[in-house]
């Protein structure tokens, strides 16, 4: 039987973003469709559209907590404060293991607008290097929030 984590780096390995693979991996637990997992989460790849700011594989973490325990139309704050703490937990864990939660930090200043930068990230696998370890540490520590 396959791991959320198997699942989501399957995903991810198959050219899928890795807010996406992340997403994906939960949906049967937060009751939506895949279809759907993947076009919500399409834009958090590589950092928000390769803007390389916050990890996408945090922020498709972040999507999934929001998802589980967000705050819903005619509810109090209680829930935002639930989430909020559920965030700052995983972002704090993904940051002891990976040193940051900033897609351009954890890449190591490599660029992945240009063509020179995209180069680098296939040519020294950061790929494997970097983004399936960051991947995989979302998808375990969601496992133990969620």
């Amino acid at each position: 039987m396959k791991t959320r984590s198997d699942i989501a780096l399957q995903k991810f390995l198959a050219g899928y973003n890795c807010a996406q693979a992340v997403l994906f991996s939960f949906c049967d637990d937060l009751g939506f469709d895949q279809d759907t997992a993947l076009r919500l989460a399409c834009g958090f790849g590589a950092g928000m559209a390769r803007k390389q700011e916050v990890c996408g594989a945090v922020a498709g973490g972040i999507l999934a907590i929001g998802f589980k325990h967000g705050r819903g139309e005619g509810q109090d704050r209680e829930p935002t404060e639930t989430t909020y703490g559920k965030v700052r937990e995983l972002m704090s864990r993904f940051e002891s293991r990976h040193g940051t939660c900033l897609c351009r930090t954890l890449l190591k200043g490599c660029d992945l607008n240009t063509p020179e930068g995209q180069r680098y990230f296939k040519e020294n696998d950061l790929l494997n290097q970097t983004c399936t370890g960051c991947v995989r540490t979302v998808v375990e520590t969601l496992e133990t929030i969620l």
